[in-house]
């Protein structure tokens, strides 16, 4: 196992089993760029920790079900299956929130991670259907009438 896996490895344990967010912070690049369906780019490793903040108070206690995971020099790559229950407010891109749903989901996903010489990520990218997830949490809005 490579430095890019070990350290992909940890984010994910980070990210669910532990939720730490000092670890995270850790981690990252001070000038990381993550990319993500909901948030678009974003700069810098304060406002990726922001980011998975946010997450991880909407999702306490989420899983990661992992179906691949490959690693390709300075890249890991994981697909699999993030799950959990909404049980904490969701901040939408724009700042508003929205109450917890109490709704089980479980959406198929896909993140790439390339580490730095000192080993911390400096590109992040990340993958998922969001209609998918909001549909889940019953977020969308409904059918359109007969």
């Amino acid at each position: 196992m490579g430095q890019a896996r070990e350290v992909m490895d940890r984010l994910t344990e980070a990210l669910t089993t532990n939720q730490d967010l000092k670890v995270i912070a850790e981690l990252y690049a001070p000038d990381a760029v993550a990319v993500t369906p909901d948030e678009g780019e974003i700069h810098g490793r304060d406002n990726i920790v922001e980011y998975w903040r946010h997450m991880t108070e909407a999702m306490p206690g989420a899983t990661f079900e992992s179906v691949y995971s490959y690693e390709i020099g300075d890249t890991a790559v994981d697909e699999g299956f993030f799950g959990g229950r909404n049980t904490g407010p969701l901040v939408l891109p724009d700042g508003e929130t929205l109450p917890a749903t109490q709704k089980d989901v479980r959406v198929r996903g896909c993140d790439c991670a390339t580490v730095d010489a000192d080993g911390r990520i400096a590109s992040y990218r990340l993958y998922f259907d969001q209609l998918d997830f909001l549909g889940q949490l019953g977020l969308l809005p409904g059918e359109p009438p007969a």
